[in-house]
């Protein structure tokens, strides 16, 4: 390290509290300096692909001056106003408008927020008060599966299905459960059922099990993304959708990852033909520019906020703020103007070929799979009955850093390689992806 770098992560040590928190783990940190495309610059001058865009929402690269100078503008016009009822603004209006003829063609009115934890709360009080007015309330439950993120606010916590993300701080909020995911890689149907209707059904068997008339919502991510790139099977959602209509469940679809264009289409429920009720995005809205997020309700459920007798009593002081919506505006301008599903559909499939290429034959590789620029290696130890390693081996971490070493930046979920690079990515960075993961793979558990 140099001698900048030193001082500044003893400033860091000595005042900042990270996300994640674990001061073992931050010994070694990064300092990051400064961004262009898809790379990363450390302090020390290090240079790493940004394998996860960020935190997946760096979507059109670093450095996109269109983008500042957006935000720049707006902050010497009108920096602020609230965005309370009796209030708006130019930007949170157009953004409304466009965000209408973008989404599911039932979608047409939105609440913003500043990231995706506080559009998981907002989804479940907005599901809360839609069936109060309606003479419902007792359907408050909101069931979510095994392996979903949906952030850490505590309600959002409670919904999140990764369990390490509870037990320091229990007990989680009543009112949540949840169903196995449709991991086809480890998913186990009934004989002469298939594995997505299998998985399906268990939210039939978990709304009986609760109650119909207590049952709310089910918040599922198109694509999970936290939980290790899991990508249903083709007949898994549209069994959901008829479920959540037969009993009077509100389908939220988490686009927080998979919106705009990551997958390979604008939304990712968009893969299956079905629209949800309710979706909440935050991320790739402004490509991580500016901290903003929100939700979008249908038609069904707007007319109730519209003649609902009591007000909905939900606010939060940066919703709708002019200069995010701003730069949300100049970055779909990106995101339509340089077809950002189409990129990420044919790039998407250029990694997995070689991903699938150059690890497809190793003995600790159990799948390589992908929908879009959302790709994920999962190492086992048995390749043949998918046995894991051991938790204490730390391989993930152990392949994790070993990647670095190559010049790959990324997240693991376990023993999982998640890629999710920005949409602007070359071909030229993607060849050196492949041979990152494959190098840190090798490196760690031998070459194929």
């Amino acid at each position: 390290m140099t001698a900048d770098k030193d001082a500044l992560l003893a400033s860091d040590h000595a005042h900042l509290i990270h996300p994640l928190h674990s001061k073992a783990g931050h010994q070694d940190a990064h300092v990051w300096v400064r961004g262009y495309g898809s790379t990363l610059v450390d302090a020390d001058g290090s240079e790493y692909i940004d394998g996860l865009s960020g935190l997946w929402n760096v979507v059109a690269g670093h450095g996109r001056t269109e983008l500042a100078e957006a935000a720049s503008r707006q902050m010497t016009t009108l920096p602020y106003c609230s965005g309370y009822t009796g209030s708006s603004n130019p930007h949170a209006i157009a953004l409304a408008e466009r965000l209408a003829r973008l989404t599911y063609p039932s979608i047409n009115r939105f609440f913003f927020t500043s990231g995706g934890g506080e559009s998981s709360d907002t989804n479940f009080k907005t599901a809360r008060y839609y069936f109060r007015q309606l003479g419902k309330p007792e359907k408050t439950k909101v069931i979510s599966r095994q392996w979903a993120y949906h952030g850490v606010t505590l309600a959002a916590m409670s919904a999140t299905g990764i369990s390490g993300y509870w037990p320091m701080f229990e007990p989680r909020v009543p009112g949540f459960s949840h169903i196995s995911s449709p991991y086809p890689y480890r998913y186990e149907a009934p004989e002469g059922v298939s594995p997505g209707i299998a998985a399906a059904n268990e939210l039939e068997q978990k709304i009986l099990e609760e109650g119909p008339e207590t049952v709310a919502m089910f918040m599922a991510e198109p694509v999970q993304g936290a939980g290790g790139i899991l990508i249903p099977p083709d007949d898994y959602f549209p069994r959901i959708r008829e479920i959540c209509d037969q009993y009077d469940v509100l389908l939220a679809a988490d686009e927080v990852i998979t919106g705009f264009g990551r997958t390979g289409t604008m939304f990712g429920l968009e893969h299956w033909g079905v629209e949800p009720d309710i979706i909440q995005y935050a991320k790739a809205i402004t490509s991580g520019y500016f901290p903003l997020g929100g939700t979008g309700v249908n038609d069904k459920i707007a007319d109730v906020l519209d003649s609902g007798e009591d007000v909905w009593m939900h606010a939060y002081t940066y919703s709708a703020h002019p200069v995010g919506c701003a730069v949300a505006m100049a970055n779909l301008d990106i995101i339509e103007g340089e077809d950002f599903p189409g990129q990420a559909a044919e790039k998407g499939r250029y990694l997995l070929d070689g991903l699938q290429a150059a690890l497809g034959d190793h003995p600790h590789v159990g799948e390589i799979r992908g929908l879009g620029l959302m790709l994920g290696v999962e190492i086992v130890e048995d390749r043949g009955t998918k046995q894991e390693f051991a938790a204490d081996e730390k391989v993930g971490a152990r392949v994790q850093q070993a990647m670095q070493q190559h010049g790959l930046f990324s997240r693991m979920r376990g023993d999982v390689v998640c890629v999710a690079p920005p949409v602007v990515i070359t071909h030229e960075e993607m060849d050196r992806i492949i041979a990152a993961v494959a190098g840190g793979i090798g490196d760690v558990l031998g070459s194929s």
